[in-house]
C-alpha cells in the first residue's frame, strides 16, 4: 500500500516509521527544509514541497496513494490537504490530524476526511479507558456515516456477565467487533460469552453511545427488578 504523509515532523516520522515496519511504501511530504531527516526515515521517500500546493501534489503523484495523512501541526493546512486529496485526486482513504479540538467539528467528509484523529481527546479518552470501568469511553470519530470507535471495560455487576454475544440484542447501528480478555484479543463470534474485565470495542453511531452504555452497564439486581 502506498501512503503520502503530509508533515514529516515527529508526529510524521513516526507514523512513516510504523508503517514501515509492516511493508508499506510511504512518502513523507514537507515543505521545511529543517523537517527534511532522510536519514531519520531513510526507508520512506522523501519530497520538499508546499502539501497545500496543487503542482507538489502533482510530482508526489498522489493519484498513485490508497491513503493520505495530513499530519502536520496545523489544522488549516490539514484540512487542505485533505480535501485536493480526496476531491483532486481520488484517493479512497484520507486521514487528518486534529491539533485544536474545538476544530474537530470541520474533520468531516465536507473536507474529504474520512477518519479525524484528535491527540489531545485521544490522549484524555486512553486516560479514561485506564481507569474506567462500566463507563464508555469515545476512542475515534469516523467521518462517514456519524460513527465512533468506542470501549467499555464491563463491570463485575453488569447483567450480561456470562452471557453468549448471540443473544444479547445489540442496539440498531451498534456492532461489537473485538474483545480484549487480558493478553488475548478475540474476534466475537455468537457463541462467545461477555466477562467481567472484558474490554468490548464497538463501532457505533453516536445516537446509539447511550443506549449501548446503557445495555452494558446495567446492574444485576437492576436488570432482575
Amino acid at each position: 500500500m502506498r501512503v503520502a504523509i503530509a508533515g514529516a515532523g515527529a508526529v510524521g516520522r513516526s507514523i512513516a516509521g510504523e508503517l514501515l515496519e509492516n511493508g508499506h511504501e510511504i512518502l513523507l511530504i514537507d515543505k521545511a527544509p529543517t523537517a527534511i531527516s532522510v536519514e531519520r526515515v531513510p526507508q520512506a521517500e522523501w519530497l520538499l514541497a508546499d502539501a497545500c500546493e496543487i503542482t507538489s501534489l502533482d510530482e508526489a503523484a498522489l493519484q498513485r496513494c490508497n491513503v493520505v495523512i495530513a499530519a502536520t501541526g496545523d489544522d488549516k493546512v490539514n484540512l487542505v490537504v485533505s480535501l485536493l486529496a480526496k476531491t483532486e485526486y481520488g484517493v479512497p482513504r484520507v486521514v487528518a490530524r486534529v491539533n485544536n479540538p474545538k476544530n474537530e467539528w470541520l474533520f468531516n467528509e465536507s473536507w474529504g476526511v474520512d477518519v479525524a484523529v484528535s491527540t489531545p481527546r485521544l490522549m484524555s479518552a486512553l486516560v479514561e479507558e485506564a481507569v474506567s470501568v462500566g463507563d464508555l469511553v469515545r476512542l475515534l470519530r469516523f467521518s462517514h456515516g456519524d460513527a465512533n470507535l468506542v470501549e467499555l471495560t464491563l463491570p463485575e455487576e453488569s447483567a450480561l456477565a456470562g452471557t453468549q454475544v448471540g443473544d444479547v440484542e445489540w442496539p440498531e447501528d451498534t456492532s461489537l467487533v473485538t474483545i480484549i480478555r487480558g493478553t488475548r484479543v478475540l474476534t466475537p463470534s455468537r457463541d462467545d460469552s461477555l466477562e467481567p474485565g472484558d474490554e468490548l470495542l464497538f463501532v457505533a453511531a453516536q445516537a446509539r453511545e447511550e443506549q449501548l452504555e446503557d445495555l452494558l452497564s446495567v446492574r444485576r439486581e437492576d436488570a432482575t427488578g
